[in-house]
């Protein structure tokens, strides 16, 4: 089995996981923080929906300069969704055309030219897309329950989904 087939069924479903909970924005909270030195709502939910792509960043890309790189942030819940499933299409055609020699070349990070890391594509795509993304989303819940948000079903139940995974 290739890299790509190996990893396509667990990139669809933590995308479409990742969907389902930033169908929760709630546009009237964007500017809201738990903690001063937190990201806003809307500034996280804007980080999970540019993390697939670096996916396409890490296949096609053998480097990238993070002194080039500004952070996005949606000004609605539709806005986003709009960006998350444009960089998860784009992900998932870099994901499944990728052959494995291209997973195993190197990449890496730089700041104004010097060398940060260096690692192979499969990292990048495993470490800085999917556990990234896993990890910020799983913060992005907590912001849904403290201010009151329907919280989805993500690897099983919800306290407020069932066991069957109905919808909120």
């Amino acid at each position: 089995m290739s890299i790509s087939a190996a990893l396509l069924p667990e990139f669809d479903h933590e995308m479409a996981t990742t969907r389902k909970t930033l169908e929760r924005v709630p546009n009237e909270k964007l500017g809201w923080k738990p903690h001063e030195k937190s990201m806003s709502l809307g500034r996280l939910a804007s980080h999970i929906a540019e993390l697939p792509s670096w996916g396409v960043i890490g296949l096609t890309m053998d480097s990238l300069d993070l002194g080039d790189q500004k952070p996005w942030e949606g000004s609605s819940r539709e806005e986003i969704l709009e960006r998350f499933d444009k960089n998860a299409a784009a992900a998932r055609a870099a994901i499944e055309g990728a052959d494995d020699a291209r997973y195993m070349t190197n990449w890496s990070l730089t700041m104004g030219g010097k060398t940060l890391m260096t690692m192979p594509k499969i990292t990048v795509v495993r470490m800085f897309m999917l556990n990234h993304l896993i990890h910020h989303r799983g913060q992005f819940s907590v912001y849904l329950r403290l201010n009151d948000v329907s919280v989805p079903s993500i690897y099983g139940p919800s306290a407020d989904e069932g066991q069957m995974g109905a919808s909120a």
